[in-house]
């Protein structure tokens, strides 16, 4: 028998205790609709290959997490860390999920909501908040992932139209989106347009054949000499400097939610252990399974304590775009590491979808790499402490 009642990993520290009730409602409130509507059906998804983003984009959209950190237009104008912990809630059910949800509030609709004209933002972002419209982002190229300056996709006027072509790549939304954000080359450096899907020239074929985020609709966009009206271009953001934000936006959703997949996992271990006998005794009650639930309840809460610091910051106005580099690379190395040493604890089940280890092992391999890669993010954390750039 157990010495003391078992604790789940994240109340050893008392974590709940660091935020108000009215975020710990919402967080309540995004985990009891994972638990309800996305646990039980998930694992099919990830097996077929699917998932009904229309439905969920809705439902979502019901939820108010669509957005939720921007104000006005149907969004809830929530703090930044309630929406990290939503993130965390939705990952913890499946990184698809929580990549519709950032794809959506903080790349699409960000933009139009920083960078867009006033008829942009009427237009898109109520239908978007309530999920009756879904965004995609296309910044990503086949050959330029981690290297965006160098796109190709060009945009040039033709009176007063512009003409879009070009190829994007690892879009997600992409095949159900009503409209993408699109940034490309013009003679007056990077821009971004609002493109409705419904284009002519416009196509988003679905990606196939994908060993992680199999519950995620991942695309290619082919902008096949697209015609757009003048009033198509984002007013603001030109440069870099426009896609770079809304990528930090998205990121802080990250930072949060790959600690949601290791808290998945690790509370799924747990779990397993406590019931699993082996050697007479439960699998819980070995030494070194004891040693690997406390090192991984140690990183999970360590990194849980800076993305609620990160996001703190962020709410004050205070947080610099080069910390939330480290918060992607620890949170997402961490979990990644958490996950893989939680399936050696289950053994031969763990390979399994009848637990969702393996499932978030292998969509964490897709977080490693989008929104900058671990490595991209070390070097940014370099140039920080050193002042040169080692980018090339």
């Amino acid at each position: 028998m157990p010495l003391v009642t078992p604790a789940a990993p994240l109340d050893y520290l008392g974590v709940d205790a660091l935020v108000d009730d009215e975020t710990r409602d919402l967080q309540a409130a995004v985990r009891h609709f994972v638990d309800e509507r996305v646990r039980p059906h998930v694992a099919t998804w990830f097996e077929d290959g699917r998932l009904p983003a229309r439905d969920l984009a809705r439902e979502l959209g019901e939820l108010g997490v669509l957005g939720m950190h921007l104000t006005g237009y149907g969004c809830a104008g929530t703090s930044a860390t309630a929406y990290g912990l939503a993130c965390l809630e939705l990952e913890a059910g499946d990184s698809g999920l929580r990549s519709l949800v950032s794809v959506q509030g903080s790349l699409a609709m960000y933009a139009i909501w920083r960078f867009g004209s006033a008829e942009h933002k009427q237009e898109w972002l109520p239908a978007m908040a309530a999920g009756r419209a879904i965004g995609c982002f296309g910044l990503t190229e086949p050959d330029f992932g981690s290297d965006p300056a160098g796109m190709r996709t060009r945009a040039r006027r033709d009176g007063d139209d512009w003409i879009l072509s070009g190829t994007k790549m690892w879009i997600t939304n992409g095949s159900v989106a009503d409209i993408a954000v699109v940034w490309a080359q013009t003679d007056d450096g990077i821009r971004g347009f609002v493109v409705p899907t419904d284009t002519p020239g416009f196509s988003a074929p679905e990606i196939k054949r994908k060993l992680s985020l199999r519950a995620s609709v991942t695309s290619e966009l082919v902008l096949d000499d697209v015609r757009l009206p003048a009033d198509a271009v984002l007013p603001g953001g030109t440069g870099m400097g426009g896609p770079l934000s809304c990528l930090n936006e998205a990121r802080m959703g990250i930072v949060f939610g790959a600690l949601g997949a290791a808290r998945d996992c690790l509370e799924t271990t747990i779990a397993y252990a406590q019931s699993r006998q082996i050697f007479d005794k439960p699998l819980a009650a070995h030494q070194i399974t004891q040693v690997k639930l406390a090192d991984m309840t140690v990183e999970l809460g360590k990194g849980l304590l800076l993305a609620l610091h990160l996001g703190r910051l962020k709410d004050t106005g205070t947080l610099d775009h080069r910390q939330i580099s480290l918060g992607k690379l620890n949170s997402v190395r961490e979990a990644l590491t958490i996950a893989n040493t939680c399936r050696t604890i289950l053994g031969a089940a763990g390979i399994t979808l009848d637990y969702p280890v393996m499932r978030h092992a292998a969509n964490l391999e897709s977080v490693l790499t989008y929104e900058g890669t671990s490595e991209v993010h070390q070097l940014v954390i370099g140039q920080t402490l050193t002042g040169h750039a080692a980018f090339r």
